[in-house]
């Protein structure tokens, strides 16, 4: 039975509650409780009440399983994966502020002989790449390679509502879309903007080893950072 998402959010305003169902929503495999404790630097007794609470919540589901399908002598360890709620509840903070005002802004600037969904990709490029150039002057990271870019890029977007994965050293996986689900109403078009957002970020942390490219998938956002294609 689905309980109401402000039950779920009040399970999450305990600090190690948060920290624990963030590591196991970005794990992308069911979790120990040892592991989850060590995520969060907690006895696994105290892991195994938080986790709990969250499963009461509905924000977990458990089973037994033991690591990796391999079966061993005793009985298997229970593991705490994301359940179906986890897409009604904002954590990261959905920041469809950022959408608006690039959209505004869209509307304000839109040249005479641009549509508006070409003003609007273009507004979103010179938001990312304002993003982008402000933390490059903050950091001074200097040349950047492909790896320490996508290292300040997750660092950046994470702060923006997007929920970062590394799938490989040189790809970066966006696992969620911040402007969900104002995205399921134009999807082409909220796609183009992070995309456009995201180009304008690489732009602007001059990182011309890395490509912001589509590639949708469900759940999850529809852009991938990686090595920029060579000519």
């Amino acid at each position: 039975m689905d309980r109401e998402p402000i039950g779920a959010l009040a399970a999450l305003d305990e600090p190690l509650r948060r920290g624990m169902y963030a590591h196991i929503r970005q794990a992308r495999h069911p979790v120990t409780r040892d592991e989850a404790a060590e995520a969060v630097g907690i006895s696994r007794k105290l892991a195994a009440f938080h986790l709990d609470k969250l499963v009461d919540a509905g924000l977990l589901r458990t089973r037994y399983e033991f690591a990796g399908g391999v079966r061993k002598v005793g009985r298997a360890p229970k593991v705490y994966e994301p359940s179906d709620l986890e897409v009604r509840v904002s954590i990261p903070p959905r920041h469809h502020d950022v959408l608006a005002e690039i959209l505004l802004d869209a509307v304000l600037d839109e040249g005479g002989d641009e549509t508006a969904r070409d003003a609007a990709l273009r507004t979103a490029h010179r938001h990312g790449e304002r993003l982008g150039a402000a933390a490059r002057a903050e950091t001074r990271p200097g040349r950047l390679g492909t790896e320490r870019a996508l290292t300040l890029a997750s660092s950046i977007v994470e702060r923006h509502g997007f929920e970062p994965g590394r799938e490989a050293p040189t790809c970066l996986r966006l696992r969620n879309c911040p402007f969900h689900p104002l995205a399921a109403k134009a999807p082409d078009l909220v796609c183009g903007i992070n995309q456009a957002f995201m180009s304008g970020l690489l732009a602007g942390l001059e990182a011309r080893t890395v490509e912001a490219v589509l590639d949708p998938r469900a759940g999850e956002c529809c852009v991938e950072l990686r090595p920029a294609a060579t000519e």
